[in-house]
């Protein structure tokens, strides 16, 4: 495919998802104008509300309310992907350690992440540090349930030529082992970035004083209903954003798989 092909199919797929943008734009129009209800406010004045109460007042948006519900979000992700990703390389190695462990990590699996807010908020409050807990142990389990596949599947031949070449053990994990399973790793921290969103807002709407839940639980409160939606938009562009970055990020680091 030359150059300029491939540039014309990526200009007709942008088209291709304004025109899905629009159309939803326009049924939802539409659709507010059919049923003429309070709770179910126009596009136009949610994303003007958009405008006026979010990206306007950016200062006071940002501070109270996207920063900190990002820095919780980021935290808990980053820290049960540390963490997962370690353990998962240990269960896929060692086929021992994951018969072990196995039962402890379907226990803790079958358990829904927001049945545990009571037990959080009775041990650490309802500062910052619970919603962290809750948002690490909500997206742990599919991290490193798909690392550990990951590690499993890699091709025998990769790990018999390295020992072959007697690759130190560091180097053989940095260059082969975790290059290998990197697809299943980013299919893992794609899942849990969705979940990590979704337990973000609950642990607001349960016990905050500030971020986008806690901004949304209020116009709830006070029949703000453009607010709500708004709010709701908001987060919608939050987790599209971060959705985003993070397939940029899996891109760069698999470069070569497209090769």
């Amino acid at each position: 495919m030359t150059t300029r092909s491939r540039r014309a199919q990526r200009a007709r797929g942008v088209g291709l998802q304004v025109a899905v943008v629009l159309a939803v734009l326009l049924a939802w129009k539409v659709g507010t104008e059919r049923a003429d209800s309070l709770f179910f406010p126009p596009p136009n004045k949610v994303l003007s509300e958009v405008w006026n109460g979010w990206i306007l007042d950016w200062s006071t948006s940002w501070n109270d309310n996207l920063e900190p519900s990002l820095t919780r979000l980021l935290t808990g992700f980053v820290l049960a992907a540390v963490f997962a990703v370690a353990l998962g390389v240990a269960i896929g190695r060692s086929r021992t350690l994951g018969d072990y462990v196995a039962p402890i990590i379907h226990f803790v699996r079958s358990i829904p992440p927001p049945a545990l807010l009571p037990l959080l908020l009775v041990l650490l409050g309802i500062g910052d540090d619970m919603k962290v807990v809750l948002i690490a142990v909500g997206v742990f389990p599919p991290i490193l349930l798909n690392t550990a596949d990951g590690v499993r599947s890699i091709d025998p031949l990769y790990l018999d030529t390295a020992a072959v070449y007697r690759i130190p053990r560091l180097r053989r994990l940095t260059r082969v082992i975790l290059p290998a399973a990197a697809p299943e790793i980013f299919a893992g921290l794609r899942i849990s970035l969705s979940i990590a969103v979704i337990l973000m807002v609950i642990s607001e709407l349960i016990a905050a004083t500030n971020g986008v839940g806690f901004r949304i639980l209020q116009a709830q409160r006070q029949f703000k209903m453009v607010d709500l939606w708004a709010g709701l938009v908001v987060l919608g562009a939050m987790g599209a954003a971060l959705n985003a970055v993070l397939a940029l990020i899996e891109r760069r680091v698999l470069r070569w798989r497209r090769t």
